[in-house]
């Protein structure tokens, strides 16, 4: 570490363009009278992906110098101005909170990576949302609203039209200037286009009468790789991004540009400047003898006379920077810190109940209308399924985020109506602002003898199916997994005096009318675990305080005895899904006893093609037409579009949005079953790819299904094997109770 004033200044400026704010005296005051002065930065997430590497890497680097000059460095991670700005398109929450942690990580890996050299650095890296939620008293009142307090709008505005500002900019400044104070900066080491909203600051300083001006230190940022760019989050190619593999990095910089002699506006030169030399301390650049022989460079200007006379060629220049870019990508990767198992048995030893996320989001989200909400959840129902919509509008107006229950039973195979049909309705309640409770029956599975019984392997098939969820980019914010057996095992005196007050209550004709519920009919012989069944399943709902069950049809007859249960206190309401037909003519269900009468969430792509070339399609025919609703209840809600392709050059390609769109040219014969059928096997193909992606290249996700798979080889599991004794569920609809 420098000792002196003037060398913790160099250090210091060595990193920034200007001193915005205050002089060169001014910095060189603050390092005399305080020895150990906090040096903010400041990165807002602003893209689903990793951040830059030019962010990641320069934060790091001006870290390095801060706290090389003696400051304590402070890197925040501002996920909550990213909020503010609807940053990732649509500025929803869930996305922002995760691209900041991911940012975070990476942040943390690269301050270690470049401190490998043994040197003591103090530097911290926090999410602005952890911070302002533990320190909630000293943020809003004192200062947020005192800062807002002393300036005009006009003031906050610094001349940018009113008319193309949202509230949430405007208070994302006010916040910004805040955070200054907030996070006790002395020094803020700010991008160029930032200086401003920063000097602000300063300028609270004067107006709330402080002494002690935070310094603004500038630094410019780099260009984009392509000609006359900046970076652009809406073109990958801009940039390299911190999770980029080496692939990647290689055939960014092949593209980029970097015109033979010219060294100003030469991106591939920026990164050799203020990220590889610094860095690395040096830029080696190999080549034959024949073409100048091995050069290492230690100070810029020399690469620049290099570059700039022609000795050094840009074929060369982008060799030696791509390995350098990889090289550090490295180190950094190096440097994270991964969950990893060598198999399911270490995953089940972790299961928990996951804690609803909910305390994750901002105090205040964005505001939708309680009609929109209706119509969200409505939107779940099938039509004249929801009954109670004046009790649902009632909910929505009294409840800002109603509890919703929905529950799976983990049977071994996950057919895509529960894995894609659910993570639409998910998110559809979580977009409508709902609390989700996800029910993970083991208990149940086991009374209905799934797996053998085996509980074991039941909550291992229990963590592949949510494995799929995650893999689909179902939105786990705001969900709340539960497993039965462990929370009926915590909760047991509340849950079971449910059970029993339920059972006194319905008759036993009644209960049994509700087995339907695991896909049984009233007249089978049913076990006496069999009828708790559905005893238990109405106990869930109040057990877990639910104010909306978003179901199957099929559990339709078990939720309405909720309903009759709760007498005159509120009851909950029921929102019933459409149920997929299988796809062959007649199968009013999917059988997971039958392969061929659904897809799977693991169907390959050629599966995928075999089973809807021979799904039933009748010409003309739109009415129980499973392909028809295949399309309608999976490939629109979760792609919003179905492409119809004949010929790449035809014009008779076709695009729909609606189904009655789709309906309509259908019934007039404009849209042939062919047609339909090799688009529909593209449609899905593309909503599965992710997943079997997810499982070929995640190593516990394949560890997980690789067990699982083996669980199907066992005579114990009865999973694919045909042994189902006679106690157990009905073949035909296998696996259609909790979904």
């Amino acid at each position: 570490m420098t000792t002196t004033p003037e060398e913790r200044l160099a250090a210091l400026r060595g990193f920034a363009g200007e001193c915005d704010g205050g002089d060169d005296d001014e910095l060189l005051r603050l390092l005399r009278d305080k020895p150990r002065p906090v040096c903010l930065a400041v990165l807002e997430p602003s893209s689903a992906a990793a951040t830059t590497v030019a962010e990641c890497l320069g934060a790091a680097l001006r870290a390095r110098a801060a706290a090389r000059a003696g400051c304590r460095v402070r890197i925040v991670v501002a996920d909550l101005a990213a909020f503010l700005n609807k940053k990732m398109g649509t500025g929803e929450w869930g996305p922002i909170r995760d691209a900041g942690r991911r940012n975070a990580e990476f942040l943390e890996a690269a301050v270690k990576a470049l401190g490998g050299d043994g040197e003591e650095v103090e530097v911290e890296v926090l999410l602005a949302s952890d911070e302002v939620r533990r320190r909630a008293g000293e943020y809003w009142g004192p200062l947020v609203m005192d800062v807002a307090g002393k300036f005009s709008v006009d003031g906050v505005l610094m001349g940018r039209e009113r008319n193309k500002l949202t509230a949430g900019q405007f208070l994302s400044t006010v916040m910004q200037c805040a955070d200054v104070f907030f996070f006790e900066a002395d020094i803020c080491h700010v991008a160029m286009d930032q200086r401003e909203v920063n000097l602000l600051a300063r300028d609270y300083c004067e107006a709330s009468g402080r002494h002690n001006k935070p310094i603004i230190l500038s630094y410019d940022m780099l260009a984009g790789l392509k000609e006359g760019q900046k970076v652009s989050n809406g073109d990958p190619s801009s940039a390299i991004f911190m999770e980029d593999d080496e692939s990647e990095v290689n055939k960014k910089i092949n593209k980029a540009f970097c015109p033979p002699g010219i060294v100003e506006a030469n991106p591939c030169l920026e990164y050799i400047k203020h990220i590889v030399l610094p860095w690395s301390g040096n830029f080696a650049v190999m080549r034959t003898e024949a073409n100048g022989g091995n050069k290492t460079y230690n100070e810029i200007e020399e690469l620049f006379e290099d570059y700039h006379s022609g000795a050094l060629h840009p074929a060369d220049a982008k060799a030696s920077l791509k390995k350098a870019i990889n090289e550090i990508l490295k180190s950094i990767r190096d440097n994270l810190v991964h969950f990893k198992s060598s198999g399911a048995d270490v995953l089940l030893n972790g299961v928990k109940s996951t804690p609803s996320t909910d305390d994750d989001l901002p105090s205040r989200m964005p505001a939708m209308t309680p009609e929109k909400r209706f119509e969200i959840l409505h939107s779940i129902a099938q039509k004249n399924e929801c009954k109670e919509e004046n009790e649902l509008k009632q909910l929505l107006q009294e409840k800002p985020s109603p509890i919703c229950y929905d529950g799976f039973e983990p049977s071994g195979r996950m057919h895509i109506a529960q894995g894609v049909g659910k993570a639409i309705n998910i998110d559809k309640m979580l977009e409508a602002g709902c609390k989700v409770k996800i029910w993970i029956a083991d208990w149940f599975a086991m009374l209905n003898n799934k797996m053998g019984g085996n509980l074991n392997q039941i909550r291992t098939v229990g963590l592949y199916m949510i494995e799929i969820w995650k893999a689909l980019g179902m939105n786990l914010k705001g969900v709340e997994f539960l497993w039965a057996s462990e929370e009926i095992e915590n909760r047991s005196d509340e849950y079971w005096s449910l059970v029993m007050d339920i059972a006194q209550e319905k008759t036993f004709n009644r209960i049994i009318k509700c087995c339907t519920i695991m896909g049984r009919k009233d007249t089978d012989v049913l076990t006496a675990a069999q009828i708790l069944y559905p005893l238990m399943q109405c106990a869930d709902i109040f057990f877990l305080e639910v104010d909306i069950c978003q179901m199957g049809l099929d559990q339709k007859r078990v939720n309405m005895l909720a309903r009759d249960y709760c007498k005159a206190s509120r009851s909950p309401i029921i929102l019933s899904h459409h149920m997929l037909p299988g796809i062959k003519e007649g199968q009013e269900k999917m059988s997971k006893s039958d392969p061929s009468s659904a897809i799977f969430m693991e169907d390959s792509e050629s599966q995928v093609n075999e089973k809807i070339g021979q799904a039933f399609c009748p010409h003309k025919v739109t009415e129980r037409n499973p392909c028809l609703e295949y399309i309608e209840y999976i490939v629109l809600p979760k792609s919003g579009r179905f492409d119809v392709l004949r010929n790449e050059t035809d014009s008779s390609n076709r695009t729909y949005s609606t189904i009655e769109e789709l309906k309509e040219d259908y019934r007039c014969g404009i849209l042939h079953p062919d047609d339909v059928k090799l688009a529909l096997a593209k449609a899905i193909n593309e909503i599965l790819q992710p997943v079997r992606d997810h499982f070929e290249t995640h190593p516990d996700a394949k560890a997980l299904l690789d067990t699982v798979k083996a669980y199907r080889g066992t005579s114990g599991s009865q999973m694919q094997s045909g042994a189902v004794p006679e106690h157990s569920i009905n073949k035909e609809h296998e696996g259609s109770a909790c979904l």
